[in-house]
């Protein structure tokens, strides 16, 4: 399959998870959260789902949430996309914005 192709496929997951997030009923899913990243195997069996909480202290009990409704979220994604499979949803913390800044407080340090 053509990078370009798996690229389309991860953004169309993306925001249709971003969509379908919000209609979780588990009260652990709450507050704003934000589907950063998806990757998706060259198969399209498996996705990882990367998840971004603005309140930090809750990611964990997020995360346990969104497993628990995984396969809701993949049904209802399988209902909005057209794919021949339905990739099993893995969600993932995403670090990425406090690792950025972490470095960004390093390279401002070295010029002092």
């Amino acid at each position: 399959m053509s990078a370009t192709r798996m690229g389309r496929i991860n953004e169309e997951i993306q925001r249709a998870m971003a969509e379908l997030i919000r209609s979780v009923k588990d009260p652990r899913v709450h507050g704003l959260i934000s589907v950063t990243a998806v990757e998706t195997t060259p198969d399209l069996k498996y996705a990882k789902i990367y998840i971004s909480v603005l309140d930090k202290s809750d990611v964990d009990q997020v995360i346990k949430g969104l497993k628990s409704a995984s396969g809701y979220l993949r049904r209802e994604l399988g209902h909005t996309l057209s794919l021949r499979y339905t990739p099993e949803l893995t969600f993932l913390r995403d670090d990425s914005m406090a690792k950025g800044a972490h470095i960004l407080e390093i390279l401002e340090g070295l010029d002092k």
